[in-house]
């Protein structure tokens, strides 16, 4: 057996070319849908990932604007802009990029950003709708895996889902994600004991622990569904995943590569956020 690929990239294009379409539609009626996406300080890699999301704004007729602040900016400075932002009509999404400098409290942020703007689905509004199964803004990667699933008709009724990590940006939401689809959830961690007779009974298996290889072949289910979330740089300056994908591909039914995995389904789905936030409340 080898595994089919989930291609993310492929699945996110085309995702993207139906949101032009919506896009195109609200424009028609007036509704011009914008994201505001605020950078404080200079990591190259969030300054990477932002570039990567004005880009996709671009491509899918999205206006957006970036806002960079210094580092040095106080806690106080930066929720009085998201005030103001909140309080913008022209605004419909506002994306504050973590991680943010150690004097500012990333909760207290996260919480000021008005629900119905909240297109990273991290308020504990927004939580709190996903996790009673109601409409609500869902957080990006979680709702990205989600749609791979569903893309390729992958049942999660009934199915037994293991998922390693438990971080409130992947881990803990996509676990929920799953078991609002009716499959069992089963969570893995840092203080697990023996890993492996949890990932051995996993018919869909999630990986979001950061470490390069950390699952391999002899972990897997044969004919399990193997979602990486990792994205860790090698020294030689290549992209790995948390799976050893080539041991992994041959035991799995369906598995996500990286890169082109999950990476293009995070950002897409901010673009479906930031549409419905446009589309406005009767949508939530």
């Amino acid at each position: 057996m080898t595994a089919e690929i989930i291609n993310g990239k492929a699945l996110a294009d085309e995702l993207r070319n139906e949101m032009k379409v919506e896009v195109e539609e609200l424009k028609k009626q007036g509704i011009y849908p914008h994201l505001t996406v605020v950078l404080v300080g200079d990591n190259p890699a969030s300054k990477s990932y932002v570039n990567g999301k004005e880009k996709a704004c671009r491509e899918t007729g999205i206006s957006s604007d970036l806002i960079e602040l210094p580092t040095s900016i106080t806690e106080e400075e930066l929720l009085a802009l998201i005030e103001r932002l909140n309080q913008d009509s022209a605004v419909h999404g506002i994306l504050v990029q973590l991680p943010l400098p150690t004097h500012i409290r990333e909760q207290q942020i996260i919480e000021t950003i008005h629900p119905n703007k909240d297109v990273d689905g991290f308020h504990p509004i927004s939580i709190g709708r996903m996790m009673a199964g109601m409409n609500t803004f869902l957080p990006c990667t979680p709702f990205g895996i989600v749609t791979m699933l569903q893309s390729k008709h992958i049942p999660m009724e009934g199915k037994h889902a293991v998922i390693i990590g438990r971080s409130n940006i992947v881990g803990k939401p996509v676990g929920q994600l799953l078991l609002n689809e009716n499959a069992t959830v089963t969570y893995c961690h840092s203080r697990t004991k023996d890993l492996q007779q949890f990932t051995k009974q996993a018919d869909i298996l999630i990986v979001a622990v950061g470490k390069p290889n950390a699952i391999h072949a002899n972990d897997i289910k044969e004919g399990a569904t193997v979602i990486d979330v990792g994205i860790n740089r090698l020294e030689d300056g290549s992209l790995t995943g948390d799976v050893d994908f080539e041991s992994a591909k041959e035991k799995a039914a369906f598995i996500t590569p990286v890169p082109r995995g999950v990476g293009p389904m995070t950002i897409t789905m901010l673009l479906k956020n930031t549409i419905k936030a446009a589309e406005g409340l009767e949508k939530l």
